[in-house]
């Protein structure tokens, strides 16, 4: 633990100087976590052999309802933050992590909920020589996703506050390449947080009531990246996809969506030609289309200009049986005036991830 009590004294004297009169509505937090690797796949038993502890280093920007979207989301912080992480195993090693996070919060401003996306590096990922044993990184680079769920108090003394709770830490490359098993962190947290003002400005409240209503919009994406199956040195093949759906507005903050994916995956090529000739008891002939097509009906979240949305597919063409009939997709979307949009999402079979996918859109 004193590594991260270290960073703290060393963070809070350099900001303590560093301010200014004007109000910067910025506060840093410091959290040390310990917990356990979930074992969600027999696959990775033997890389859990210890308590993977690190600690979590956030900056944070306040909100006090100068925008819309301030006040409906019950004055939310933004920010950025940093992991480091020891996985307690000479396998999977350590892992570094940089996130952009919300912070939501609940019961009187007691509970706070982090929502944070982003990249982390690991140490020792998979080699067939020097590392064969692990099976859950593939890669050096990989998405990462954590969650905080804490009770906090800000100002207990002066501008130092503490807070603790439960931290959901995942890591996976999502078949960029193989092998790719991915590790979950569950994990008890407790940190200090410091406010770089004195006092906090008053929170604005405009009592907007007024009901949001928007016609049928129709939808065009276009999602394309790289992807490989779970057999190892298979090699990287692009995929593309191509959607269309309709979304109707609900209220100012979410719609529901209903349409169709084509997917051209350019992996299933290579994997129905490898079963076809190595495993014969599969019945694969190697003439299968690798082609699918699906329906989905989706939910989107709107937070400012970006948005958050989940959506739930089903293949209505599936000539080759890959990981089941349903599929599901989550990710961010960031709008472009209003018409314009770009996205970054997940696309899996239940907790199994098939890829990430990079997509422009439009929305008419």
């Amino acid at each position: 633990m004193k590594y991260w009590l270290t960073s703290l004294i060393v963070a809070v004297g350099f900001f303590s100087f560093s301010q200014e009169k004007k109000p910067t509505n910025t506060y840093f937090d410091l959290n040390y976590f310990g917990g356990n690797i979930a074992l969600h796949n027999n696959d990775i038993l033997h890389l859990i052999t210890g308590h993977p502890d690190g600690f979590i280093f956030s900056y944070n920007k306040k909100t006090f309802g100068n925008n819309p979207w301030e006040q409906r989301y019950n004055y939310p912080d933004y920010g950025a933050s940093f992991i480091y992480q020891d996985l307690k195993n000479d396998k999977l090693g350590h892992n570094f992590g940089v996130y952009a996070h919300y912070n939501f919060y609940f019961f009187k401003r007691n509970v706070m909920l982090r929502l944070a996306q982003g990249l982390a590096y690991t140490t020792n990922p998979y080699d067939k020589i020097e590392n064969p044993k692990n099976v859950a990184f593939g890669s050096d680079i990989l998405s990462s996703t954590y969650l905080m769920l804490n009770y906090k108090k800000e100002r207990l003394f002066k501008r130092f506050g503490v807070q603790a709770g439960l931290s959901l830490i995942h890591y996976s490359n999502a078949n960029v390449t193989a092998p790719n098993t991915s590790v979950n962190t569950i994990a008890f947290n407790m940190g200090l947080s410091y406010n770089l003002d004195a006092e906090d400005q008053v929170y604005k409240d405009n009592n907007d009531t007024q009901k949001y209503t928007e016609n049928i919009k129709f939808n065009l994406v276009f999602r394309s990246g790289i992807n490989q199956s779970d057999v190892i040195g298979s090699g990287q093949f692009p995929f593309y996809i191509f959607s269309g759906y309709a979304d109707k507005r609900l209220s100012d903050i979410s719609s529901i969506q209903l349409g169709t994916d084509v997917f051209f995956s350019n992996f299933l090529k290579e994997l129905i030609y490898y079963q076809s000739v190595s495993f014969p008891e599969l019945d694969v002939s190697g003439d299968e289309d690798y082609k699918r097509v699906g329906v989905f009906a989706g939910h989107e979240l709107f937070i400012n200009k970006m948005s958050v949305i989940t959506q739930f597919g089903y293949y209505i063409y599936y000539p080759y049986d890959f990981e089941g009939r349903t599929y599901l997709r989550i990710g961010l979307k960031r709008y472009f005036g209003k018409k314009l949009f770009g996205t970054i999402t997940l696309k899996s079979h239940g907790a199994k991830a098939e890829a990430v996918e990079f997509g422009v859109g439009i929305r008419l």
